[in-house]
């Protein structure tokens, strides 16, 4: 299922940090958004000059923003209008805006612990930009040398032409529907489809948003695909609720949740590969029995999950 997408991020030079791995240069540093940077560091000649002091990295408006390094918040606030929280890291500091800040200053951070939300403010090529800054003191370093370098490889002439051809063709397929496009996060069969039902526990007729997978509880719970952990939380309905972001995938963003788990093992930042264990099966919150409840969103619509199964 990911060769495809192999070949489309290849081609297409663009790098979405859906699994990356430790790197000597990168300082245990983790990217602030799951997206490609789409405008690198170009600082000015002379310092009241103009240029681009820091980097942009696409993504999409209510995106879990995150610490690139361990450090402490040392300021919370708004600067030019836009919502701005700063990181520091002994001699250096980093900036992320437009954010909603869910921290506040003083607050110790790790690295891939959230900060906030991006907010719309920031409109770049591809979507909404979470801009990074990196700085020792007044001199602004460029931090996408803080994260491993991206392989880049000359390819073919007509590569472009080809790229763009099936990247139109897996944008239609997605539409659709692309069986294997993910995997099943464990293993029962399906009970109850997506759509509309008569709700279990409160006999009315209503839609189902995913699918019911039948598992005991206790049974681990697998990513669908690679991605980053945008939500974890917890409510009377859904009981315990995981949702990883998997990009952009054949130029639509692919969303799963995951609800009524006994425990999740994986936090709000993390990157995780596919089929990677995030937590257990359980019956939490609106539940008649041990089983995971799994919903797929397309471009934030919800749709039937085994159509990507």
């Amino acid at each position: 299922m990911f060769s495809i997408r192999s070949l489309l991020i290849g081609l297409l030079t663009a790098t979405l940090w859906l699994s990356s791995g430790p790197s000597a240069r990168a300082v245990a540093a983790v990217p602030p958004v799951n997206g490609p940077i789409v405008r690198g560091f170009d600082p000015p000649d002379q310092p009241w000059g103009s240029g681009h002091r820091g980097i942009d990295l696409v993504s999409s408006p209510g995106t879990a923003v995150v610490a690139v390094m361990d450090g402490r918040v040392s300021f919370v606030g708004r600067i030019a209008g836009q919502g701005v929280v700063t990181v520091a890291h002994g001699d250096t500091r980093t900036t992320y805006q437009p954010v909603s800040a869910t921290v506040a200053v003083g607050q110790e951070v790790t690295a891939g612990e959230q900060l906030g939300n991006l907010t719309a403010g920031h409109p770049c090529s591809g979507g909404t930009c979470v801009h990074l800054g990196w700085l020792r003191g007044d001199t602004y370093l460029d931090p996408s040398t803080l994260f491993p370098p991206v392989e880049v490889r000359l390819l073919p002439a007509g590569s472009a032409e080809l790229a763009a051809k099936l990247a139109a063709q897996r944008a239609a397929q997605l539409r659709v529907g692309s069986p294997g496009l993910l995997q099943r996060p464990v293993p029962g069969e399906i009970g109850s489809r997506f759509g509309m039902r008569m709700h279990p526990i409160f006999h009315v007729w209503r839609m189902h948003s995913g699918v019911d997978i039948g598992a005991s509880c206790g049974t681990p719970i697998k990513a669908a695909a690679a991605g980053v952990v945008i939500g974890s939380s917890y409510d009377s309905a859904s009981g315990h609720r995981l949702t990883i972001d998997h990009g952009k995938v054949g130029a639509h963003r692919l969303v799963t949740v995951y609800l009524h788990a006994r425990s999740y093992s994986v936090r709000v930042g993390q990157q995780v590969t596919g089929g990677q264990v995030v937590g257990k099966v359980g019956s939490t919150g609106w539940s008649t029995g041990c089983h995971l409840h799994f919903s797929v969103l397309l471009d934030g619509r919800l749709v039937d999950p085994e159509r990507y199964l």
